[in-house]
């Protein structure tokens, strides 16, 4: 008769195809605190193929949700150090398929399958001792068991502190579900997606006020989705309405977003066109009035953004949210393009004196020379930022940060993007950024790709860099192994305040230290998942 292993494993194992369960070693207890998400994942192997029945049963189990960790074809591993699962290209687990309670789970024949089980209260499970069992029965008369003993602390995680952007691509949606930009179905599509960022610990909503020039092929154009319209007169003023913006901020609002990113005011890298810019004019016609054709600095474009900017800050102003907006000027301008990115952001510079004024950059030349006031230095380059100690310091990360650091690409392993986290809890790190929540197109945005074939954008990036999500059917996302694990450093980061509130920061930081072999830094970090489970299991006990 055939045969059938199972097996709990921790969240941050990432299983292959051509793997057996007897090469992992079993969760043997775990611990969470009483509002946590946690995630575990139960291992299945047998030698022929098996329709599993599965019963789960505890105290816990009206708590569980479970999805099928399944592969997904990643062509751009971004492979350049050792801390990889595999260089090549193949099938890497990412994807997490909801799974129905009740719903049979076929295990492969002599491939590792696994399925991630999650629990989760928001209003906080009760403290105490539990044993989570999993029973396999299946269909062709083999029988397996195992047992995971559960300890839930008597705390509650604080509400997470860090502002996280993860950049949200409406044009992306409306193209994937073929629907007008800004129909009623849009809007509908737009606040699931958004309550799914939420769900990722995503609390500022990207706003493109203009369409964002990001990512976009010069030349080429992305579709229009800014939210503000525009009207331009015959006497060279102009005047605008505010409709879409209004519902896009109550509605981000009513998902749970506390903050908002404002769209980029001049291109990427470097600030030295206008980013595309549609307007009604008095003959009734719509058309593009700025774009790649545009001077950053032109008098025309000068006139319009300045006029821009203030109305726009008094609609924020009656909206009660201007001071929950950070403000962009150009995404990721090097040391020489400096000069242009200066003359732009003066275009406004005064417009903007009172409210924070960000960009991802990495010289620290902008810093040291007052060019910007709060910078967002890659995690790659954040050293002599933290040396200036800069106050209120964000950092972010894109493919350009895959040598050593943590970051979220499918073929790191998982306790290489959970470390973000404790870094950033170290480094008293206040804002996180990252481009790309949902951006299922390729290169410069030449084209719709399929994101359950295409991970890395026609070739372009590591998988694990353009989204977070998938598209579901239902007009829903479909969440990935990549932001379950980003969320649980968020966790991590969360339980870590928790404590210094108990101890102090500097014997947090110890701690911290302790289980490294130097102290920890944004490239140098223990590499097995061992330290974060250990950790975490020692700010648990410490909670008690």
């Amino acid at each position: 008769m055939a045969e059938i292993q199972i097996k709990f494993l921790p969240s941050m194992e990432k299983c292959f195809l051509d793997q057996t369960l007897c090469e992992k070693k079993a969760l043997a207890s775990v611990s969470m605190l009483r509002n946590e998400r946690l995630s575990v994942q139960l291992g299945f192997y047998a030698d022929e193929r098996q329709n599993c029945e599965l019963t789960l049963s505890g105290a816990l189990v009206p708590y569980i949700t479970m999805a099928s960790v399944d592969s997904v074809p990643v062509t751009v591993t971004g492979k350049v150090d050792d801390d990889y699962l595999r260089g090549e290209a193949g099938l890497f687990p990412d994807l997490l398929t909801p799974v129905p309670a009740g719903e049979i789970v076929i295990a492969p024949a002599k491939q590792l399958k696994t399925l991630m089980l999650t629990i989760e209260h928001t209003d906080g499970i009760k403290a105490g001792e539990y044993t989570l069992k999993a029973d396999v029965k299946t269909l062709e008369g083999a029988e397996a068991s195992a047992e995971l003993p559960v300890t839930v602390v008597d705390a509650m995680l604080p509400e997470q502190s860090l502002i996280l952007t993860h950049w949200f691509h409406n044009d992306c949606i409306a193209d994937w579900y073929g629907c007008e930009i800004f129909s009623e179905k849009h809007w509908e599509l737009i606040g699931n997606y958004m309550e799914a960022a939420v769900r990722c610990g995503i609390n500022m909503m990207f706003t493109p006020i203009l369409t964002p020039p990001l990512d976009t092929a010069i030349g080429t154009e992305r579709p229009t989705v800014q939210l503000v319209d525009i009207f331009a007169h015959e006497d060279g003023s102009y005047s605008f309405s505010y409709e879409k913006l209004e519902r896009y901020i109550k509605l981000a609002q009513s998902k749970g977003m506390k903050y908002f990113e404002i769209s980029h005011f001049f291109s990427q890298w470097g600030a030295i066109h206008a980013p595309k810019v549609v307007a009604k004019l008095d003959n009734g016609e719509t058309k593009r009035i700025f774009g790649w054709d545009t001077d950053a600095t032109s008098k025309e474009y000068t006139t319009f953004i300045r006029a821009f900017v203030s109305a726009l800050l008094d609609e924020l102003k009656k909206l009660g949210v201007d001071k929950q907006c950070r403000f962009h000027i150009s995404d990721e301008p090097s040391e020489e393009q400096l000069g242009t990115y200066m003359a732009a952001k003066n275009v406004v510079k005064d417009l903007l004196a009172d409210y924070p004024v960000m960009d991802a950059l990495s010289s620290f030349a902008f810093y040291e020379q007052g060019v910007v006031e709060a910078p967002v230095p890659a995690t790659n380059h954040i050293e002599p930022f933290l040396e200036a100690k800069v106050p209120d310091l964000w950092t972010y990360y894109c493919c350009g940060q895959n040598e050593l650091v943590s970051n979220r690409m499918v073929a790191m392993p998982g306790q290489r993007t959970r470390i973000l986290g404790t870094q950033l809890y170290k480094f008293d790190i206040k804002g996180f950024l990252q481009w790309g929540f949902n951006f299922w197109y390729s290169c410069g945005s030449r084209r719709l790709i399929n994101p359950y074939t295409d991970l890395c954008g026609d070739y372009w990036v590591p998988g694990g860099d353009t989204f977070q999500v998938y598209p579901g059917k239902d007009g829903k996302a479909v969440y990935s192994l990549h932001a379950l694990l980003f969320y649980e450093a968020l966790q991590d980061m969360r339980a870590l305040q928790l404590l210094e509130k108990k101890i102090g920061r500097e014997a947090v930081r110890c701690l911290i230290d302790f289980g490294c072999d130097e102290p920890m830094t944004f490239k140098s970090y223990p590499r097995k998942q061992e330290y974060i489970l250990k950790l975490r299991e020692t700010v648990n006990n410490m909670l008690k």
